[in-house]
């Protein structure tokens, strides 16, 4: 993972719409950006309803919400209207962001190592330097360990 003080790898990506989202967009705002493997499976659905739930919380506090994986626009499309996601997904399927942030590499599935997204999420102050990082997410509560 990288390290809390750090100053955050800088990203640009294509949202769920097409439209291109950078981390220049978050100057002078705190940002959650999450990582997560997969669009409408259980733990990454429990994850952004828990995220959604919470969001006008989040934004009251100054913090945007920006989540990213490897699915593609219309699989986030998809995501975001069965679900009323409030925030934008990014469609990292070239796997750059991921790499950058550390968020992709080996991992344990019942027994068998593959490579894959592992569930990360930085959060990143005004200036662009990591102030949080979470590697095991609890995906129900992840809104309590962000806000402790």
């Amino acid at each position: 993972m990288l390290q809390i003080g750090t100053k955050a790898p800088y990203f640009e990506g294509k949202d769920e719409n097409g439209n291109n989202v950078s981390l220049k967009d978050f100057q002078g705002k705190k940002l959650v950006l999450y990582f997560y493997p997969k669009d409408s499976t259980p733990g990454c659905t429990a994850e952004a309803c828990d995220l959604r739930d919470n969001y006008q919380r989040f934004l009251s506090m100054g913090y945007e919400v920006l989540g990213v994986s490897r699915d593609s626009a219309a699989s986030h499309q998809k995501f975001i209207a069965k679900y009323e996601l409030p925030f934008h997904l990014i469609a990292d399927t070239d796997l750059t962001i991921l790499k950058a942030y550390e968020a992709w590499g080996e991992k344990k599935m019942y027994g068998k190592v593959t490579e894959g997204t592992l569930r990360t999420t930085y959060v990143i102050d005004e200036q662009g330097v990591i102030i949080d990082a979470i590697g095991k997410v609890d995906t129900k509560n992840h809104t309590a360990q962000l806000l402790n």
